[in-house]
């Protein structure tokens, strides 16, 4: 969606910006040049790349502004947002930096307000707008009258699941007055031990909840399912995998996508594999990025396995060569930050997932076709090696610079002293547990 920005309600100065750009231009434009250079070798124009690479944006979540937690400790920092009011203007920070991330992802319960009408005209002003709203039914909250301890959607209590329905159907209402279209619904129902629930009937009960909430998407609305192998349930998850996701998203209708987070599946899955199966049978929906060592560690985009990253948008870009009908992908990240600033954290994935797929899009697609039509395994991994190999960070600099944004994101950052000015502002968040 458009925003209408207001360059003086904008968190960093463009005058520190500009100068902080001034002080690096050249050596951008030196290496641009070297790279252009490069790359016309082999026929590729670097403008038209990089005009292509400023067109690519991708949403920030609400939740992810803030500092993440293990089970076992939280440890929040100064400055940190206390509400969804402050979740946005950091979240304006990472946009106006990196010029990449123009919108927010909303959760509720979590960023509910009285007036959400005033609250999209806040994010307006400054310089966002909203993406997929999110359904919470995983936590129980403050005077909720049934418990989601056995189930949301397919908890074996009726009033439980109605509750569930209500409330995924009340974030489409307030997601319509936020001017989004998607609603993501992720749901933790599974169960611990072997025999605990009867898994055909869970799954049953799960679709017929589904159906309620898929029946009030107003026409241009969709419905993106998040599959995920474990965690909170540990023996079986309602919907574990992305053949569940899709089979209940066919089940559902033409308006029920699938979202593949790539954390969510057993280590060493092939998820790039996962994307083409989706796209080819017209349920690919959406992306959420991250990365992961163990299982759903919810790690910074491109800090474990850059080169996973790459290969997943390869096919993003596959897909995007050639769309089936309806193909519109929504990208998020979503991340649980532990030990690091969110503020950082989000601009350097953001320049992650954009450097994936800015190689993604110098791979030769002639050379990479007719080599797997040769059945040439060595010169068809070559295509994408040599693609990967390549330093794309010039192209993305100046992306950034033209604009409006910062060449050096970070440095920026910390010489705004932005979270300092909110240390002093804000007033501190509590110690927990969780990623809330």
């Amino acid at each position: 969606m458009e925003t209408n920005m207001t360059i003086s309600t904008l968190p960093i100065s463009t005058e520190l910006i500009a100068e902080h750009n001034a002080a690096l231009m050249a050596s951008v434009d030196e290496d641009y040049d070297a790279l252009g250079r490069k790359l016309s070798r082999t026929g590729v124009d670097i403008d038209v790349v990089k005009n292509k690479v400023a067109e690519f944006t991708v949403a920030v979540p609400s939740w992810g502004a803030g500092r993440g937690g293990t089970r076992f400790a939280k440890f929040p920092i100064p400055g940190e947002p206390t509400n969804i009011h402050e979740k946005l203007e950091d979240c304006a920070v990472i946009n106006q930096l990196s010029q990449a991330t123009p919108r927010v992802s909303p959760h509720f319960p979590w960023d509910k307000v009285d007036d959400y009408s005033a609250l999209r005209e806040e994010a307006a002003s400054l310089g966002l707008g909203f993406d997929a709203v999110n359904s919470n039914t995983f936590q129980d909250q403050l005077g909720q009258a049934h418990s989601y301890s056995t189930g949301s959607l397919s908890s074996t209590d009726a009033a439980t699941r109605a509750q569930a329905v209500e409330h995924n159907i009340e974030c489409i209402e307030i997601g319509q007055k936020l001017g989004s279209t998607d609603l993501t619904v992720w749901v933790g129902d599974g169960t611990n031990f072997p025999g605990q629930q009867d898994l055909g009937r869970s799954l049953d009960r799960y679709l017929d909840s589904a159906a309620e909430v898929y029946a009030a998407l107003p026409g241009t609305w969709r419905m993106l399912l998040e599959h995920k192998m474990f965690e909170p349930a540990f023996y079986s998850s309602v919907i574990s995998d992305w053949g569940s996701s899709i089979l209940a998203a066919q089940s559902l209708g033409d308006k029920c996508k699938c979202l593949v987070d790539l954390g969510h599946h057993a280590p060493n899955v092939n998820i790039e594999q996962i994307v083409a199966r989706l796209h080819r049978f017209g349920k690919l929906g959406g992306f959420h990025f991250n990365d992961s060592k163990y299982g759903d560690d919810d790690l910074d985009s491109g800090s474990i396995n850059p080169h996973q990253l790459f290969l997943v948008f390869n096919e993003l870009i596959e897909a995007e060569l050639h769309p089936r009908e309806g193909f519109n992908p929504a990208y998020m990240i979503d991340q649980s930050h532990n030990v690091t600033d969110p503020i950082e954290s989000m601009m350097a994935s953001a320049d992650a997932i954009l450097t994936a797929y800015t190689k993604a899009i110098l791979v030769d697609r002639q050379g990479l076709t007719a080599a797997q039509e040769a059945n040439d395994t060595m010169l068809a991994f070559q295509a994408l090696r040599s693609a990967y190999k390549t330093d794309t960070s010039p192209i993305l600099a100046k992306v950034r610079q033209e604009k409006g944004g910062a060449i050096d994101m970070i440095q920026a950052y910390r010489t705004s002293k932005y979270r300092e000015r909110k240390s002093q502002a804000r007033k501190p968040v509590g110690l927990g547990s969780g990623i809330v």
